[in-house]
C-alpha cells in the first residue's frame, strides 16, 4: 500500500539495518528520517512531528525502553513499534506495558513488518477520525462553539433542541466562563427567529439610567446628550432574541420596568408618552443564586418567575472533565490560526495537568491558558514548561509530584501557604460536590464548624 505524507522516525544503532529499512520504507512511499541514537531522536521530536516511530530496544546510551517512556510522556498518541534482536519476552512485555503499539524480533520478515506498520497507522487513523467526529458532532446543528460530548453537555444539546421550538423565556445559570451566551446564541440559531436579530447586553456593565436607554431607547431631548431619537435593544431584537446577561446586577427600579415590559409586551422609550408593542424572545443569564437574592430582597420574585419559565443550569468545567481534551484541541486549532502557528498537540503531562485542574474560570480560563501556551511555545508540542505555576499548585487536590516540587523549590517559586490553601480548597470543593452544595452536611463531613466552613468558602471564593 502506497502511503502519502506518512512520516516515520527510525531509530537504530545498527547502520546496515537502519539503511536497509529506510530504503524499503521509502519504496513503500513513506517519508523516513533515520537516526542512530535516542538522544538525536528526542532532539528532532521537539522540532518535528511523526506519524510512527520504529525503535530498537537495545541501544547504547539511552535505551529504546527509556526512549519509549520519554516519548509517551510527551505525546501519548504516537504509535511506537519496538525491534529487538534478543527475543526477550521481558523486554517485549515491558515495552508493551509502557505503551508500545507492537514489537518485532530480529531477524524479521519485511512483509511482517509492513503488516505491523499498516495496522498501527490504521489504528491511529481511526482514533483521529473518532476525535474529529466527536468535534463535528458537538458543533453540528448550529450549536455554535459549544464543544463537548459528556453526558451533561449532551443533555444541554437536547434541551436546546426542545427550547428552540418555543417562545418561552429562558434563564441560564452557571459560573462565570461556562459559556452561557454561547447557549443563548445556539437557542436563537435553532429557533424560528434565527433570521432576525440576536442582541445582547451585560446588565451589570451600565448605570441604571444608561441601561434603561439601552434597553428601551430614548427620544431626542429626554436627557443631556440625547441629541436624537435612539432605538433600544428590545426594538432592535423585534421578532428575534434579546439576551440579558448578568440579570442579577439589575437595580430594583430597572427590575420593575423590565417586569412591566415582559408582562405587557410593550416598551416605552425614555422621555416618550407612547408605547410600542414588542415581539421578542427573552433569554437571561446569571452566575448568582437568584433564589438567595430573592430571600435577601435583592431580586424581585415576580420577575424571577417571569424569566425562569425554562431553566438551564450550565455545569462548571470541573464537572465535565471528559470534554477537556476536545476543548483543548478546539482552542489549539483556533489559536494556531490567530497566531499563524502550527502547534500539533500537548505533552501527556500537560493533558494530565489540565484534566486535574479545578478550572475556577471554566472554559474561558481554559482558552486563556492555551492562548498563553501557544504564544510562548517554540516547539511543535506544548510542553509543561509553559504551564502557569498556579496550575501546578492546584492540580490533584493540591498535591505536587516530587519532580515538580523540586523544580519549584529550586527556582524559588514555591509558596508554602498557597500550596496548603489549594489543598484545602480542593478538599472543600470535593466535599461540597458530594453533598450537593449543602454547607451544613459538608461541615459535618469535614468535621468543621458551620461558621469555619462558611469563612473558608468565602476566603477561597467557592460560591
Amino acid at each position: 500500500m502506497f502511503q502519502k505524507n506518512i512520516k516515520i522516525l527510525l531509530v537504530d544503532d545498527d547502520d546496515s539495518l537502519r539503511d536497509m529499512l529506510s530504503i524499503v520504507l521509502k519504496k513503500e512511499g513513506y517519508d523516513v528520517v533515520s537516526l542512530e541514537n535516542a538522544m538525536l531522536a528526542l532532539k528532532i521530536l521537539k522540532k518535528r512531528s511523526f506519524d510512527l516511530i520504529i525503535s530498537d530496544i537495545k541501544m547504547p546510551g539511552i535505551s529504546g525502553i527509556k526512549l519509549l517512556s520519554k516519548i509517551k510522556s510527551i505525546n501519548n498518541e504516537i504509535p511506537i513499534i519496538m525491534i529487538t534482536a534478543y527475543a526477550s519476552t521481558n523486554d517485549a512485555v515491558e515495552a508493551m506495558k509502557l505503551g508500545a503499539e507492537d514489537y518485532i524480533t530480529k531477524p524479521f520478515n519485511l512483509d511482517e513488518l509492513k503488516i505491523i506498520i499498516d495496522k498501527a497507522l490504521y489504528k491511529k487513523n481511526i482514533e483521529r477520525e473518532n476525535v474529529e467526529l466527536r468535534l463535528k458532532l458537538s458543533k453540528e446543528d448550529k450549536f455554535e462553539d459549544i464543544i463537548g460530548n459528556s453526558s451533561k453537555i449532551l443533555k444541554i444539546y437536547e434541551l436546546i433542541d426542545n427550547i428552540s421550538k418555543t417562545d418561552s423565556n429562558v434563564l441560564i445559570t452557571g459560573e462565570s466562563g461556562t459559556g452561557k451566551e454561547l447557549i443563548a446564541k445556539a437557542i436563537h440559531s435553532k429557533s424560528l427567529r434565527a433570521a432576525k436579530n440576536f442582541v445582547s447586553i451585560n446588565c451589570g456593565a451600565l448605570p441604571e439610567n444608561l441601561l434603561e436607554s439601552e434597553l428601551f431607547g430614548h427620544v431626542k431631548g429626554s436627557f443631556t446628550d440625547a441629541y436624537r431619537d435612539k432605538m433600544g435593544l428590545f426594538e432592535q431584537a423585534e421578532q428575534g432574541t434579546i439576551f440579558l446577561d448578568e440579570i442579577a446586577e439589575m437595580s430594583q427600579k430597572m427590575q420593575v420596568k423590565l417586569l412591566r415590559a415582559i408582562q405587557e409586551r410593550k416598551i416605552r422609550r425614555v422621555g416618550s408618552n407612547s408605547e410600542k408593542e414588542i415581539d421578542v424572545k427573552i433569554i437571561s443569564a446569571t452566575n448568582k443564586d437568584l433564589e438567595t437574592s430573592m430571600k435577601e430582597s435583592e431580586f424581585r420574585p415576580d420577575l424571577f418567575y417571569r424569566l425562569n419559565v425554562i431553566p438551564i443550569k450550565v455545569p462548571p468545567l470541573r464537572e465535565r472533565r471528559d470534554d477537556i481534551p476536545l476543548l483543548m484541541q478546539h482552542f489549539l486549532d483556533k489559536i494556531n490560526k490567530k497566531f499563524g502557528k502550527n502547534i500539533e498537540g500537548f505533552e501527556k503531562k500537560v493533558i494530565d495537568l489540565y484534566m486535574n485542574y479545578s478550572w475556577p474560570g471554566n472554559v474561558r480560563e481554559l482558552e486563556n491558558f492555551i492562548e498563553r501556551a501557544v504564544a510562548l511555545e517554540k516547539n511543535n508540542i506544548i510542553g509543561v514548561e509553559n504551564i502557569p505555576t498556579d496550575m501546578i499548585y492546584n492540580v490533584s487536590g493540591g498535591e505536587i509530584d516530587r519532580e515538580d516540587l523540586a523544580t519549584l523549590l529550586y527556582e524559588g517559586d514555591f509558596d508554602f501557604y498557597r500550596y496548603i490553601d489549594n489543598i484545602s480548597k480542593n478538599i472543600i470543593l470535593k466535599a461540597l460536590s458530594m453533598n450537593n452544595s449543602n454547607i451544613k452536611k459538608t461541615a459535618e463531613m469535614l468535621k468543621l464548624s458551620y461558621r469555619s466552613l462558611r469563612y473558608l468558602i468565602s476566603k477561597y471564593k467557592l460560591k
